[in-house]
Parts: structure tokens; sequence; C-alpha cells
């Protein structure tokens, strides 16, 4: 299950809702305990402000700035049904807005970019190196493409 809080005002969460399940679907996670992407797992997206993630990217990160996205990793599971529950993805909808409009495409689309990006965070992939780099890229372009969001380009950070 998916679930979607809502703090920012957001026109369609289906969309988010979506394209977390694609990046389940055809990512492969590099989390040594899974050996494919759980399409029954929970998560938690969070649709947020600048203020929140800035303080959350000070507290955990140590960067005093605010940030599009944030993913918490988790390695729980339900005890009653043992579904995992992958973590949770908080994305600053302001902040989105402001990508969106820079890169001339909709906010709709620059939030499942986020929603990508955080869920394959949630996998275990990251952009700290140039080999991991390309490969979540290249993970978030087939997602996309899957979306019909081709193009939507991936900002480079």
């Amino acid at each position: 299950m998916i679930n979607i809080d809502s703090q920012q005002k957001f026109s369609d969460e289906s969309l988010l809702e979506r394209a977390a399940r694609v990046t389940l679907e055809i990512s492969t996670p590099l989390l040594a305990d899974l050996e494919a992407a759980p399409v029954d797992c929970d998560m938690t997206i969070v649709l947020t402000d600048d203020a929140q993630l800035h303080e959350l990217n000070r507290e955990f990160l140590g960067v005093d700035a605010p940030t599009d996205v944030l993913s918490f990793p988790s390695s729980e599971s339900d005890p009653e049904t043992g579904v995992p529950y992958l973590g949770d993805i908080l994305i600053s909808i302001p902040r989105a807005t402001q990508q969106a409009q820079a890169g001339g495409h909709s906010v709709e689309a620059e939030a499942q970019l986020l929603v990508i990006h955080g869920t394959l965070h949630l996998l275990g992939h990251d952009h700290a190196e140039a080999e991991e780099k390309a490969r979540m890229w290249k993970a978030q372009a087939e997602v996309l493409e899957r979306l019909g969001l081709s193009h939507v380009k991936i900002q480079d950070s």
C-alpha cells in the first residue's frame, strides 16, 4: 500500500502512486536482503514544504538548506502480514513547482520524477559516485519513459 500524506495541495495523487508502483515493478533493488522489488510493500509519500525538508535535511544529513526530496528507507515489516515497509519519501511541493517551471513541464510531472527518485533511494540506489549515478539516472529515465514522461529532463545534482 502506498500511503500519501498531503500537507500541501496537489492536483492528482494517483499519478504519484502510479509513479511509485511502476518504479517498483521495473527496478531491481540494490538492498542485499531483497531479491526483487517487492510489488506488495508499504511506503509513505509526504507532500510538504521547503521548511520541513530544510529541517529534516539539516537534522539527518547535516545540510542546512531546503531540498526537493528526501527518502528515509526502512527495514521493517508489518508484524501481522509480513509485508515489507520500504520507508518514507518527503517532497517539497513548492520546490517541485519551481523546478517544473524552470524545466518547462508540469508540477505533476516533476512530482512524479521526485517520487521515482525517492523510491529508487528506498530500494538502495544512490548517486554519490559517478557509476551509481549513471545507474540511477538510467533507471529514472526508464520509469519516466514508461509513464509517458520522457520529455522530463532529470536535473543534474
